[in-house]
């Protein structure tokens, strides 16, 4: 009776040691959310580098879900939560970070840096650029880690300003309108300038560059209830943008996309664009038939620009396991060499100043020298607009903006008041909220 007893008993033992074993041996499974925001090849570069990432070590698998475009990644990151099922990282609009933060949606970011006895607000303020600081930071707190970022520049096709005796790129807004009136060529189809103008970021990006470069703001960056919509500078910007197309006749009207646009350039019939640093890999890999050109964008009353792209953030709602291995991967995808190849095969700048410092950035630069003029811009760079109900707020001046150039006789004026108006209602719950005098 007891050899029957014995065997099931060994039996159990190695059936607990297979367990144990297996439990070691497995990884920790998280999901990473990330988006494909400019055009190009980056879904299937960004799932090359999951899998690198996932036979690189034993603890952690990476299962990456492609979400489309910044806007929609938030709106599928958010639901993810709802649904019980938090994302554990994310590729997020890194002017998302404060509205993210103030509905108590992502992590501190130190809830996974404690995995590396490290605090994630020294890393952010040492090792990236400073102008990522403020849109990765909300009250003082650090909730995101920068990952690609951008500014808009200015591509030309150098072919046409050859042959239309252009010397230089545009420093200035009369500049800018004196090239494009000699590049325009109605018989040929040939438009002067496009500027993006669609109501999924890219137009109010664009615009907000504008607005700064007239020497306004277009909102307040230490209170998140406040935008500047129908500042002077602001109708300034968006009478410009209107002038390009009815009176200058040097833009087409109607909203413009970036698809739109590059495919334009691409076939030669327009002479500038102000599009992302993110579309510059895009932008080389197909100008086949003349010169690119790239340069910062010209200045008004000053040279400014917002800083875009975007950050890593993680969602509330994910185990301590979880945690450890989003910080795994995240202080993997942001090393110095990951994240500078990210950069050359994309077009983004690194937002890790160390990345600069690598034999193949040195000699990726050295090589095209384009690809700096997104970090010579980075001492003209202010945070990118972020407020309570960012998107909301955001598309109450991007629905006017396709009004503007759809239309000449709505004023920018009139405009500038209805976009206003609009965010004010928006962000009235968070403005009541930050008024309240009495504390209990």
């Amino acid at each position: 009776m007891l050899k029957p007893l014995k065997q099931k008993l060994q039996a159990l033992t190695v059936s607990v040691v297979l367990a144990f074993s297996g439990t070691a041996l497995a990884k920790e499974k998280i999901d990473f959310m990330f988006p494909a925001p400019v055009d190009g090849k980056l879904t299937m570069e960004m799932t090359r580098v999951i899998n690198v990432f996932n036979d690189s070590q034993q603890d952690v698998e990476v299962r990456g879900i492609f979400t489309g475009n910044y806007d929609t990644t938030k709106i599928k990151a958010e639901s993810a939560q709802k649904a019980g099922q938090p994302p554990a990282l994310v590729i997020m609009s890194a002017n998302f970070t404060t509205d993210l933060a103030l509905k108590d949606e992502i992590l501190p970011m130190d809830e996974l840096f404690k995995f590396g006895n490290q605090k994630a607000g020294p890393f952010l303020l040492n090792e990236f650029w400073p102008a990522m600081h403020k849109n990765a930071q909300v009250m003082g707190v650090t909730y995101a880690i920068p990952f690609h970022n951008s500014t808009p520049i200015l591509y030309y096709n150098k072919t046409l300003f050859d042959q239309a005796g252009i010397k230089q790129p545009p420093q200035t807004w009369a500049e800018l309108l004196a090239a494009a009136k000699k590049l325009t060529d109605e018989s040929k189809g040939q438009w002067g300038i496009m500027l993006p103008s669609t109501n999924d970021d890219y137009g109010g990006w664009i615009f907000s560059a504008l607005v700064r470069a007239n020497g306004g703001k277009f909102f307040n960056e230490d209170y998140p209830g406040e935008v500047y919509y129908n500042a002077p500078s602001t109708i300034g910007a968006l009478r410009f943008w209107q002038d390009l197309i009815y009176k200058d006749n040097v833009m087409p009207s109607g909203v413009l996309n970036s698809k739109q646009i590059s495919a334009a350039f691409f076939s030669g019939k327009v002479g500038m664009a102000m599009l992302s640093t993110g579309a510059l890999g895009f932008m080389r890999e197909n100008t086949k038939d003349f010169e690119l050109g790239v340069a910062m964008l010209p200045a008004k009353q000053q040279r400014a620009v917002p800083i875009g792209g975007a950050s890593l953030v993680s969602f509330k709602g994910i185990s301590d396991a979880q945690k450890k291995a989003a910080y795994q991967f995240l202080t993997w995808l942001v090393s110095p060499q990951v994240n500078g190849e990210w950069s050359r095969f994309t077009g983004y700048f690194s937002p890790r100043k160390a990345s600069y410092d690598t034999p193949e950035m040195k000699a990726y630069l050295q090589q095209d020298p384009r690809a700096a003029i997104a970090l010579d811009q980075l001492k003209y760079a202010h945070p990118w607009y972020s407020t309570y109900e960012t998107v909301a707020v955001r598309k109450a001046m991007e629905n006017q903006l396709a009004a503007v150039v759809n239309d000449q006789q709505v004023t920018p004026e009139a405009a500038a008041n209805a976009a206003q108006q609009e965010a004010d209602t928006l962000m009235k719950p968070y403005v009541e909220k930050t008024a309240l005098a009495d504390v209990k």
